[in-house]
C-alpha cells in the first residue's frame, strides 16, 4: 500500500476516536479543511511541519503517528454512545486508612458538564484533604464507545480535563492512570505537560494484568477490592 495512504489512514482513525471533524482537526492544525481531507485519502506529501501541527492538534508525539497502534475508523462520540446517563458511568470509593480515592468511568464523557460532573464529586472528596495528602487512581478501560472501541478524550474534554488535573494534584501525592491504550497514554501525558503536573501523573497501557501490578506497585498495596482485572 502507498505510504500516503497508509498515512491518512492512521489520521482518520485517530481523529475519529477522539472524535473530531475534518474541520475540527484543520482547525486546531492551523490547515486547510481540504488540506486534511486530501491528506486522509493520501493525495497528498505531507511536509515535516505539516506532520508535527497534526500530531500537535492531535495531542499525540510525532513517534506514535508512526506506531502499531490501530483502531476502527468509525467516527466515535455518537449519541448511540451517550444512552447511559454519565452519572450512572462513574463510579468511585475512598479508602480513607490509605488515603487512596479511586474512581472508574465507563464509556464517554459527551463534554464540560460531564467533566464538570466528575469535577464535582471528586475534588469534593479531595476538598476534606490537605495539600499532597491523598492519592488517586483512575480507571479509564472501559472508556469505550458503543460498539467497544477504544476512545480517548473529546479536545472540548480534554482542554477542561487540564484544569481538573491541576485542582486534583493540589490534593495528591500521585495520580495513576489505567488508560484504554497507547493513544490514550499520549492524550494524558500531554494533557500532563500542559498542565504542569507530570511529574505527579503515571499513565499506564499495558497487559491487564502488568497494569495492575505496577499500579499497586507505585501505590505501595497488594490488591484493591475497586480496581481488578478485566473479565
Amino acid at each position: 500500500m502507498d505510504i500516503r495512504v497508509q498515512f491518512g489512514q492512521r489520521i482518520k482513525e485517530l481523529r475519529a476516536r477522539s472524535g473530531m471533524s475534518q474541520e475540527h482537526l484543520a482547525y486546531r492544525a492551523g490547515l486547510d479543511r481540504s488540506y486534511i481531507s486530501g491528506v486522509e485519502r493520501g493525495e497528498r506529501n505531507v511536509s515535516i511541519l505539516n506532520i508535527e501541527k497534526i500530531a500537535a492538534a492531535l495531542q499525540i508525539s510525532v513517534a506514535y503517528l508512526f506506531s502499531g497502534e490501530r483502531f476502527s475508523p468509525k467516527q466515535a462520540y455518537q449519541p448511540k454512545d451517550f444512552i447511559v446517563p454519565f452519572k450512572d458511568r462513574i463510579h468511585y470509593t475512598l479508602d480513607p486508612d490509605k488515603k487512596l480515592l479511586s474512581f472508574q468511568v465507563n464509556g464517554l464523557a459527551s463534554g464540560k458538564q460531564d467533566v464538570e460532573y466528575m469535577s464535582n464529586i471528586v475534588l469534593g472528596i479531595c476538598s476534606a484533604y490537605g495539600k499532597d495528602e491523598l492519592d488517586v487512581l483512575v480507571d479509564h478501560r472501559g472508556m469505550v464507545t458503543s460498539d467497544g472501541q477504544p476512545v480517548v478524550y473529546s479536545p472540548e474534554v480534554a482542554e477542561r480535563a487540564v484544569q481538573f488535573q491541576q485542582e486534583l494534584t493540589s490534593y495528591s501525592k500521585k495520580v495513576v492512570v489505567l488508560c484504554n491504550s497507547e493513544f490514550m497514554v499520549e492524550q494524558l501525558n500531554y494533557v500532563s505537560k500542559t498542565s504542569g503536573i507530570f511529574d505527579k501523573a503515571t499513565h499506564l497501557f499495558d497487559r491487564d494484568r502488568d497494569m495492575i501490578g505496577k499500579a499497586y506497585e507505585l501505590f505501595d498495596i497488594h490488591d484493591h477490592p475497586f480496581i481488578q482485572l478485566n473479565k
